[in-house]
């Protein structure tokens, strides 16, 4: 058995069959990967890791299986999962997902390449946990996947609560004990809730809402993304290298591939993001002043980069100045969890009254960004709104630099 200290959880205790696993590289690159991606450079207490977090996750997913009785063996699984859940993010977690995605046709739950590796198939072998088991719980497909991957997991549980107190905002507010101990389980409904967690749970959603403009989706942070995603196109497109070698870095190795690019661009935008000196917003709008076929679908890299030099033509300025950024719009929350509501089991969305309300805010919440150079941001707003075909504000508002 081996106790680490951890600032959320206090004592995260780690078993000894699960020790080397631990050690694994995988894992212990995790070490190595922000949380949070570029959320440093707006809250500079932001540097935890995706080891932190999958540690938590872990301890979490033990707290849960221990509760509903699981069999050791099904203890030993969940809790390895937790482990191993996310080694497959990238540099900066999920600031370079969406190019994993389009280079590699993974996302981060796709962990089947890593979990058969050696190092980590053998410390799974040696206490007989079937690696195939491990990606089903991770992808969602397993019996007891909704411990680490469902509406209510413990993976959500551990990063709201990590995320708040490490960037200091006080939205995060999770209570995890109360909400294992509202968690059911049974063959045949799998994973649900008893009544009296109903609102624990709502308060995991009103935490995940509200961390989504204060943190997740903060206008600086989304500038930090815009600028490693185009660096790391303009790499990989000058230099050839293998998208899967640099998706296999941490975050250092990262930056210090794009510092010495044979990419100008890429050189250029690795040198802002090291010393913060970012891109600014040219244009920050939400749904109400955007044209509805620009949030109606999902904007791949090459439309964004058609549709900056577009908008850099028009202003006149060169076309690696100006950055889209359309991020995708958010769906409705639908809670699958199920809700024992007398003798029947009844949806959460049924019983809920705020789910509604919470849909409504995120839809609020979403904004369509274009960013450049501080000198020219007024250039580059003017040809944007005419580009995109923005609505003008029935106020004006002036934007902070």
């Amino acid at each position: 058995m081996k106790t680490i200290k951890d600032p959320v959880h206090g004592h995260v205790r780690v078993q000894k069959e699960l020790l080397s696993l631990l050690d694994a590289p995988p894992v212990q690159r995790l070490r190595y990967i922000r949380q949070l991606g570029f959320s440093h450079l707006v809250y500079p207490g932001a540097n935890h890791s995706r080891y932190e977090h999958s540690l938590g996750t872990m301890h979490l997913a033990g707290s849960m299986a221990a509760h509903l009785e699981l069999d050791e063996g099904d203890q030993l699984l969940v809790k390895a999962a937790g482990l191993l859940h996310d080694v497959g993010h990238g540099p900066f977690s999920h600031a370079t997902e969406f190019l994993m995605e389009e280079y590699c046709g993974r996302g981060h739950q796709d962990v089947s390449r890593i979990v058969k590796q050696s190092d980590v198939s053998e410390a799974l072998d040696s206490v007989g946990i079937d690696p195939a088991e491990i990606c089903e719980i991770v992808n969602g497909e397993h019996h007891l996947a909704g411990i680490i991957h469902g509406d209510l997991d413990v993976d959500r549980m551990d990063y709201l609560m990590r995320d708040a107190h490490y960037t200091g905002v006080p939205y995060g507010t999770v209570d995890p004990d109360r909400l294992i101990h509202s968690t059911a389980y049974t063959i045949d409904s799998g994973l649900h809730l008893r009544e009296s967690g109903i609102n624990s749970a709502e308060s995991l959603l009103i935490a995940r809402t509200l961390m989504r403009p204060a943190v997740y989706f903060h206008h600086v942070s989304r500038i930090a993304e815009a600028m490693a995603i185009f660096a790391l196109k303009c790499h990989i497109e000058e230099s050839g290298t293998d998208p899967e070698l640099l998706f296999g870095m941490d975050d250092d190795a990262f930056i210090c591939t794009l510092l010495t690019s044979p990419s100008s661009i890429a050189k250029d935008m690795a040198g802002r993001l090291k010393s913060r000196r970012l891109y600014k917003r040219a244009l920050y709008v939400g749904k109400d002043r955007v044209n509805p076929a620009s949030y109606a679908q999902d904007i791949s890299s090459a439309d964004g980069r058609r549709i900056a030099a577009e908008i850099a033509e028009r202003a006149g300025v060169a076309e690696e100045s100006v950055l889209v950024d359309i991020p995708a719009f958010p769906s409705d929350m639908r809670m699958g969890v199920q809700v024992e509501n007398l003798h029947d089991l009844t949806s959460l969305d049924e019983i809920s009254p705020l789910m509604r309300t919470l849909n409504e805010t995120r839809k609020r919440q979403w904004r369509l960004g274009v960013y450049t150079l501080p000198e020219q941001r007024k250039s580059v707003e003017d040809a944007a709104s005419e580009v995109l075909s923005i609505k003008k504000p029935t106020k004006q508002y002036r934007l902070i630099p």
